[in-house]
């Protein structure tokens, strides 16, 4: 019988985990993943799993954290291409985002922070080789040459850098090798269910080794070249001219080139230095949105209360009370003045039976076309650079110092055709330029029953964004072609001071305390300004236009007729206790009490919406009291292991994002969640792994109001959290042509969801089970491996993204995740 190389995964708490290589000097901060030979041919899912999730390496079943973690190589089986990927097989954790998912950020149990605006950090973390991505909508980046990722659940405050009330996701990259020089080179076409069938192309590959016995190098790379989808038909069913020359690109690429060089230096078997530097340019065309016809309902008041779906003979613009202060003639009208004021002269009007305000029928989107006139080529771009250098020193053999410094600079320019349909009415774009620099200082420690880390962090955020509407060239909206900029540059320093401790009160019972003070300041300057407007594809930089500005004051009363100005500066504290008991050998059962914090900022909402008071520009620090308990077992010489998690959240002014009209803002808002998870992973038999999820939670946020100081609704679900989520992995491996041939199935269900706070009507995404599946083979030295692979193999439109735009052009704008893609690829170890 002969003995292969083992990965171990591992379903904890409603996920799947998967061991990877530990290198020659132990790191408690990053370690590679362990290798395992084993007897038990073509099987991946036995053997232990090393998790730093304590910065302190830790077998995953004896944390009493949920956690999900993946190895590179099940990154690579499961298909994961981006890092958002991950959620997909990660019960209790979505997507949510902006910009038809050419930016995504992470949900966990129900907490999201959905503001497309690029000031706004995340409430769940993301970090890279323990640098934090400090804006949100930097959470999309290529995985490529990952070692691990971990996925932790719940607020985590008292060991990693920067706070966080929702969880944290910590991609790990591999390290050099000391002892061998080695690398890989993949790639990977694939052609998608879809007009044309565009294809997809990737190409990945690493190389790396000693160039003494004390410093290796380490270079990897990853491009994707992938093909719009999105067939458009633009001219057809167009209103007003074009918007300028290249109008009506098809949509839905993607062109991304990523790098990373790292250098390993070890002078001492006590002393370790890591310098990585990356960077990747992306450029896209236009945001992918869709549409489809909605209809705005107001209540006797003149109040919006809802959003429906059309039907097929509908010709009102809207839905009102006869006789409301809002109707004319039996009818709400529409607001094209983005005033918030239904009705009155030159807004009323009917619709084409069907369609949208301008007589626009969308196709069914199952067929992947669309006809939307604010669509270019190559419009877009995100491009990121950062450095990264983490140093540990061995003090003696209990004490170690870790320190982190890392630097990112984000900039991007994203664009959506606002009515994602062929008039000419409004456009949108996201710009940015933000600079991150942290800096973690860490000691850890242990002794004979004490295990502890003390630490002391620095983050500092520079963040210039410039987020508005275009009114393009030859359009519908009087005064055009201008550019209508909401413009806020935000300045964040924090300090904090953070230690756990884990003392061993028995051989079975353990209890951890732990607690972070933070020191936060924040600096804002805000403006909302008019400019005259270049080229569609460009907006104008303010700096460069003289005579301009033009203050919106009149236009948009309550707006903010002149800048806003403000700074702020909090002390905020997080905390945790937790029990563990250990009845056995291979069970773990823990309970926890954790205060999650998040500092509250300022909005920097887009103009030509609804009209916001100064006094809503400012939102207060969310509070987040979190009761877990869990179990782990570990049974039949780790061949089943069953996990468990319950847990009860209490949210005191939740950040919780508004969006009306064609803008929108964070609010605070008191709100719960209770939920539970578990997961069972076995390998019955030799070559057979099975892994099963199942999560589910039931969240509320409380007395939302519909608009800035309107009507209070009560106990609404918060946006991008699919309550019932499940996943399934099912694989078998048998001997074939000298080698291993595997086949597995991967299958994930999501319940519906709203991408609206306001839980209209139309404003959600059905449930969906998705399929993918594989099959692979690989040599028996490992160096070569060829697979094909069916990505949405039942070609379901899963929905992605969405924004309710009914009383704007009638419709919602939606996106939706690829068609059913097939792919071949290959890969060479050497």
């Amino acid at each position: 019988m002969k003995t292969i190389t083992k990965i171990t995964l591992h379903a904890c708490a409603g996920t799947l985990a998967m061991a990877a290589a530990l290198p020659a000097m132990a790191q408690e901060a990053a370690p590679q993943a362990t290798q395992e030979t084993s007897s038990n041919d073509n099987s991946v899912l036995s053997g232990e799993i090393v998790v730093t999730a304590q910065k302190r390496q830790e077998n995953v079943q004896n944390v009493g954290i949920a956690i999900t973690a993946y190895s590179g190589d099940q990154l690579r089986a499961l298909g994961i291409q981006r890092s958002a990927d991950v959620a997909s097989f990660s019960p209790g954790v979505s997507i949510s985002g902006s910009l038809a998912g050419q930016n995504t950020q992470f949900t966990i149990r129900g907490v999201v922070q959905n503001d497309f605006n690029d000031i706004v950090e995340a409430p769940n973390a993301v970090y890279l080789d323990e640098g934090y991505i400090a804006v949100a909508q930097g959470q999309s980046f290529a995985v490529f040459d990952i070692d691990r990722v971990e996925v932790l659940k719940g607020p985590q405050g008292t060991l990693f850098g920067r706070n966080a009330t929702g969880g944290l996701i910590h991609y790990i990259s591999h390290l050099p090798s000391l002892t061998k020089w080695e690398g890989y080179a993949d790639a990977r076409y694939g052609i998608m269910d879809s007009t044309g069938h565009p294809g997809v192309f990737t190409l990945e590959g690493a190389v790396g080794g000693p160039l003494s016995d004390k410093i290796a190098v380490r270079a990897a790379g990853r491009w994707n070249k992938q093909d719009a989808y999105l067939k458009n038909q633009y001219p057809k069913g167009a209103v007003g001219g074009s918007p300028g020359v290249g109008a009506g690109a098809d949509l839905g690429n993607d062109d991304t080139l990523a790098g990373r060089f790292t250098v390993l230096i070890e002078p001492s078997s006590s002393t370790q230095f890591i310098l990585s530097a990356n960077g990747s340019r992306s450029k896209v065309n236009t945001g992918p949105y869709t549409q489809k016809a909605t209809i705005a309902q107001f209540d006797a008041n003149g109040e919006l209360i809802n959003v429906l779906d059309v039907g097929p003979n509908e010709t009102r613009a809207s839905i009102g009370v006869p006789g409301g202060p809002r109707v004319v003639n039996g009818d709400a009208g529409s607001d094209l003045n983005n005033d918030g004021i239904f009705g009155g002269p030159g807004e009323i009007y009917g619709r084409a039976p069907g369609a949208d305000f301008f007589g626009y029928h969308a196709p069914d989107p199952k067929t992947r076309t669309l006809s939307s006139d604010f669509a270019f080529k190559n419009q877009g771009h995100v491009d990121t650079w950062g450095v990264n250098l983490r140093a540990k020193f061995d003090l003696n053999d209990n004490i170690t110092l870790s320190s982190v410094t890392d630097y990112k600079n984000f900039k991007k320019l994203l664009f959506i055709d606002v009515d994602a349909g062929p008039a000419n009415q409004l456009a949108n774009y996201g710009n940015v330029d933000a600079k991150s620099f942290t800096q973690e200082l860490r000691l850890n420690g242990k002794a004979d029953r004490l295990n502890w880390a003390a630490g002391l962090y620095f983050l500092h955020i520079d963040n210039l964004s410039n987020n508005g509407l275009k009114a393009p060239l030859n359009g519908l909206v009087p005064g055009n072609p201008i550019d209508i900029a909401s413009i806020g540059h935000l300045k964040t320093t924090s300090y904090s001071a953070f230690g756990q401790v884990d003392y061993d009160l028995t051989d079975k019972f353990r209890v951890i305390v732990g607690a972070r003070v933070i020191r936060e300041k924040k600096d804002y300057d805000f403006i909302q300004q008019l400019y005259i407007s270049p080229d569609p594809r460009q907006i104008q930089p303010p700096q460069t236009v003289p005579g301009f500005p033009l203050t919106i004051g009149p236009t948009y009363p309550g707006g903010v007729p002149t800048p806003y100005l403000d700074k702020d500066s909090k002390t905020l504290w997080a905390g945790k206790v937790q029990f563990e008991y250990r009845p056995a050998e291979g069970a773990l059962l823990y309970f926890g009490v954790n205060r999650g914090v998040k500092a509250g900022s300022y909005n920097a909402q887009l103009n030509g919406g609804l009209p916001t008071p100064d006094s809503a520009i400012k939102y207060g620090s969310e509070t987040l009291w979190s009761y877990e308990g869990g179990f782990k077992l570990s049974m039949l010489d780790n061949k089943v292991r069953l996990n468990g998690a319950v847990y009860y959240y209490d949210y005191k002014n939740y950040q919780s994002f508004l969006f009306t009209g064609v803008a929108g803002l964070v609010i605070n808002a008191d709100a719960r969640t209770y939920g539970g998870e578990i997961s069972l992973q076995a390998n019955p038999i030799p070559g057979l792994d099975v892994a099963l999820t199942f999560s589910q939670f039931n969240a509320k946020v409380k007395d939302v109001p519909l608009r800035v100081g309107g009507p209070i609704r009560k106990d609404l679900k918060p946006t991008y959290a699919p309550e019932t989520q499940a996943s399934g992995i099912i694989r078998y491996g048998w001997d074939m042509f000298g080698g291993e041939m595997a086949a597995n199935a991967n299958i994930s269900y999501s319940s519906s969801f709203f991408y609206n706070l306001r839980n209209f009507d139309a404003d959600k995404f059905g449930g969906f089970a998705n399929v993918d599946l594989g099959l692979n083979w690989t040599s028996a030295s490992k160096m070569f491996e060829v697979g094909l692979r069916v990505d949405n193999a039942t070609n379901k439109l899963i929905g992605l993204q969405g924004y309710d735009l009914a009383g704007l052009c009638g419709c919602n704008e939606v996106s939706y995740r690829l068609p059913r893609t097939f792919s071949v690829r290959t890969r060479v170890s050497f």
